[in-house]
């Protein structure tokens, strides 16, 4: 168990993280709610006694989000009312959270049992480049696998129109939701022949875009100053519900033993695809699933090859997530790049 000390060092690290990445409100959440918690209430003692690791199962972002969540539901128009697009001081916001703790500290308390999720939509722009490298190298359609998949809203990436900077774009010009990612470097071939047979994708917690409850958990969980965000995310859980995409419910490792147990289809590649969700995973299941990719390599051929993206955060965050690709029956491994959490730039190598 961590100590008072180090939970709450965890706020102020977050807190900064947040003003790096363009959310000054949510920083100043981070900062406020650390500083009136105490054991007097239930989501205060559980904060403070939190049994795990802070870090990794991000505290802050889930007290945020259950503050956001309630804000959004106009239950408390106090807490309401110091939210975006209102503009109010960290003291102010610090009074607002413990009166609204008078009166709902239960449900705030029960709302720190669910880890961030936040389905950012626009990391599709990452995943577009990772898998038009993969498109390239093999030349075939893909089946494609998400762990941590939450809504499945990157599942569907090749339904979006991109603009990538200097007038290059990729996709439907129709297509009702357009991401941009500043793009620096080289580009993957925007012509490779890029095709998605099948779409896969598991969560321990997964979104329902159906559900008006779900959504409006994964929409608590976006940071309430960036309403660009917010936005965004709303079209594109509307396309994800209109598509009647389903993500499973389960853990991943076993999930990703019973999905490969089923044998593939030759020339067809297999992709494992995940972002910013290694972290959140214990240890002794990515174990099991770097297990499970060695020994799918070392049957991998190249009439049906396998590849494994991971976009996530490494000892330097601060400049983005590193974007890696293994490739089967190569056993080849290559950094691609870096992005952005949000999807905002990419660093091609």
């Amino acid at each position: 168990m961590a100590s008072p000390d180090q939970i709450l060092k965890q706020f102020a690290d977050q807190a900064l993280a947040c003003e790096h990445l363009g959310s000054p409100f949510t920083a100043r959440i981070c900062r406020a709610t650390a500083r009136v918690i105490d054991e007097r209430t239930q989501f205060g003692r559980r904060i403070l006694n939190w049994d795990g690791d802070p870090y990794a199962d991000n505290v802050a972002l889930r007290a945020a989000g259950g503050l956001h969540a309630l804000a959004r539901s106009n239950w408390e128009p106090a807490l309401t009312s110091v939210y975006p697009l209102n503009d109010v001081s960290e003291h102010t916001l610090g009074i607002a959270i413990r009166d609204t703790l008078t009166r709902h500290d239960r449900f705030l308390a029960d709302r720190l049992s669910s880890p961030p999720q936040t389905n950012e939509v626009a990391r599709s722009a990452i995943i577009l480049g990772a898998m038009l490298s993969v498109a390239e190298v093999t030349g075939q359609p893909l089946e494609i696998f998400e762990i941590g998949a939450s809504a499945g809203l990157n599942l569907g990436f090749d339904g979006y129109r991109y603009a990538l900077g200097e007038g290059r774009g990729w996709g439907d010009r129709g297509a009702p939701l357009t991401l941009e990612c500043e793009w620096r470097g080289s580009l993957p071939s925007l012509v490779a022949p890029l095709t998605v047979l099948g779409r896969h994708g598991c969560d321990l917690q997964p979104i329902d875009p159906d559900l008006v409850a779900d959504r409006e958990r994964l929409l608590s969980f976006v940071w309430a100053d960036q309403t660009h965000r917010l936005d965004r995310l709303d079209t594109a859980l509307k396309l994800a519900a209109a598509a009647h995409r389903q993500v499973d419910r389960g853990d991943a490792a076993e999930w990703l033993e019973q999905k490969f147990a089923v044998p593939q289809q030759p020339g067809v590649t297999r992709v494992l695809f995940h972002s910013i969700v290694w972290q959140y995973l214990p240890k002794a299941t990515q174990d099991r699933i770097s297990a499970l990719l060695h020994r799918l390599g070392q049957s991998a051929s190249l009439e049906a090859p396998l590849a494994h993206i991971a976009i996530e955060a490494d000892s330097t965050p601060s400049k983005g997530a590193r974007i890696d690709m293994t490739f089967w029956p190569t056993g080849t491994r290559l950094t691609l790049g870096r992005g952005d959490f949000h999807g905002r730039w990419a660093d091609w190598a």
